[in-house]
């Protein structure tokens, strides 16, 4: 059974970091259409975390990452792209929760969901970090001091 779990987990960080960075509008907080692809064009790190306004997990990491995140900006010159992957019913507490939070991050919406198909994300947290025009890194779920790994991994050469 630990066989076949090593198997399928190389098999699906295989296959995410094998793929390419995909071309999927997505909206920003004030409903303004943006291609995915064209927001991480940079050299500079980039975080995509997949979030939700209902997950507790997602804005602990986020909550986490925002104590650190000038720091990190200011070292590494990394940014930091929240996707909502909320739905219809729960997309207006979005900006009141981002506002009321006073996140520094780039915020979107995933309207369609299209880009967390893309990404095979079967559950949130969910963070891909790129560098370069690359997938370097993906992780699942949320654990205090994980924001820690992540600095390690963008704060690499």
């Amino acid at each position: 059974m630990k066989h076949l779990f090593l198997i399928f987990s190389f098999a699906f960080s295989f296959a995410v970091f094998a793929q390419d960075i995909p071309s999927v509008n997505i909206k920003d907080v004030n409903g303004k259409v943006v291609n995915f692809k064209d927001l991480i064009s940079s050299d500079k790190p980039i975080i995509v975390s997949f979030w939700a306004t209902w997950c507790v997990p997602c804005i602990n990491e986020l909550d986490a990452i925002s104590e650190v995140y000038p720091d990190w900006q200011d070292e590494t010159g990394v940014t930091l792209i929240a996707v909502s992957v909320d739905d219809e019913r729960t997309a207006r507490r979005i900006k009141p929760l981002v506002n009321g939070k006073a996140w520094d991050y780039l915020i979107y919406r995933d309207f369609n969901e299209e880009l967390k198909r893309t990404f095979n994300i079967a559950s949130v947290p969910f963070v891909v970090v790129i560098k370069k025009g690359k997938i370097v890194h993906t992780h699942s779920g949320y654990t205090p001091g994980s924001e820690d790994d992540l600095y390690e991994i963008i704060s690499k050469k």
